[in-house]
């Protein structure tokens, strides 16, 4: 384990300066009430949407959001019936839905996704500069959001070390999946792990707080319910673990967070993070060999939460974790400059008076698509080294074509979520 190194004191005044400029205020939380309402007023603007409610998920109503971060919000469909809704009518919704946020000047850099695994609509908010997803009948988010809501109930740095290793994953562009990288949700996942498993634990494994698995085709879900047994549950945890707690700082929290996943590039798809079960695993899914990485998400079993992630950007991510790893636990320590540059984004470190540096993972000057290229470039030299290597091993001296290294593919009150009642 990594041991309580003098450069731990610099860390801990660090982290909480960075939780100084990301955490939101009540203006951030206004802000977000205010775009809700705006993607209120354009449904209304859409005839037969008059009866649909409009209700947030994701990290705002789980109180897992930074001042920049994303909101989330389901448009649900009236269903009388209760039959799922098809594809092609959240296609047509969102369609509709976004002409008249643009008609209502409410949008800019309006994309429509309608091909994607569940189709969005996203746009910044022109009057609140807020980055807007809005899917339809998103039940599943909404589930997910109310359970880590309380999850974070339980111990307030668990919401704080959220928040640090999202900004610590942007700063190291690790933090998008369209390039082949963590989603959100995923280093979430690996935080809510980490709680489960260091000793004494601080998070109870998820089947112990809410045992569900829950699909796409999803409807309706009983919210007081999901609350009673949430609470229920928590309250359980509290009594078994009277006099157990654990004391663990912030600063050594994060710091055994790194080392705990600085081989997360040697996992093999034959094992899985499991926050289920609090444990690493035998991966038994059928659909395991298709991936790099494997980060089950409890709610939606046996689904990957890393899907995402291929084997290029694998390799970047676990020397993101070893490089802050080595970074934190070294003899000579490290100092406030050094430590904001690893654990920020340009952006905030600004705010606090760090240097800019020249460092391949902040540096402005190279897009994330170079950074790509250059790793793949590392990635196909590399390879052929050790094919060439192989070969003479075995005494050929045929080839064989280079592998391209890519696998297959304020708490939020429950009352409030009704938005149409703002």
């Amino acid at each position: 384990m990594v041991e309580l190194a003098q450069s731990y004191h610099e860390l801990e005044k660090c982290t909480k300066d960075i939780l100084s400029i990301i955490k939101p205020t009540e203006d951030d939380w206004n802000k977000r009430l205010h775009a809700i309402q705006e993607i209120v007023n354009s449904v209304h603007l859409v005839g037969y949407l008059g009866d649909a409610a409009v209700k947030p998920f994701g990290s705002f109503v789980s109180n897992l959001y930074a001042k920049s971060g994303d909101l989330d919000v389901s448009v649900e469909l009236p269903n009388k019936y209760g039959f799922p809704t098809s594809k092609e009518t959240k296609q047509d919704v969102l369609n509709e839905l976004m002409m008249a946020l643009q008609i209502e000047g409410v949008a800019r850099d309006v994309n429509f996704i309608p091909t994607a695994r569940v189709p969005v609509l996203q746009y910044v908010s022109n009057h609140f500069g807020i980055s807007c997803d809005i899917s339809i009948d998103n039940y599943p988010g909404q589930i997910k959001s109310k359970v880590l809501y309380w999850i974070n109930t339980i111990d307030e740095r668990f919401g704080d070390m959220v928040l640090l290793v999202k900004e610590w994953a942007k700063a190291q562009n690790i933090n998008d999946p369209k390039n082949g990288t963590l989603n959100s949700y995923s280093l979430c996942l690996l935080v809510l792990f980490h709680f489960q498993t260091c000793k004494p634990a601080i998070l109870p494994p998820m089947k112990e707080i809410y045992d569900v698995s829950i699909t796409e085709g999803s409807g309706r879900f009983n919210e007081n319910s999901l609350d009673q047994i949430c609470v229920e549950n928590i309250a359980k945890f509290r009594r078994q673990n009277i006099g157990q707690r654990n004391q663990s700082s912030l600063s050594h929290l994060l710091a055994t967070f790194f080392e705990k996943f600085c081989h997360i590039g040697t996992y093999s798809s034959d094992h899985l993070i499991s926050t289920y079960t609090g444990e690493m695993k035998r991966n038994l899914y059928w659909m395991a060999r298709s991936y790099c990485l494997f980060v089950e998400d409890p709610f939606q079993r046996p689904e990957n939460a890393a899907r995402t992630v291929d084997m290029l950007e694998l390799r970047r991510i676990s020397r993101a974790f070893t490089r802050a790893k080595d970074m934190i636990s070294s003899d000579r320590g490290s100092d406030r400059n050094e430590l904001l540059s690893l654990l920020c984004t340009p952006e905030v470190g600004s705010k606090l008076g760090a240097r800019a540096t020249a460092d391949r993972y902040t540096n402005p000057a190279m897009s994330p698509q170079q950074h790509r290229f250059t790793e793949l470039m590392e990635y196909l030299t590399a390879d052929l080294h050790r094919n060439q290597y192989d070969q003479r091993a075995r005494g050929s001296t045929g080839s064989r074509p280079v592998r391209s290294g890519r696998q297959a593919a304020k708490p939020y009150q429950s009352q409030q979520l009704n938005c149409p009642q703002m």
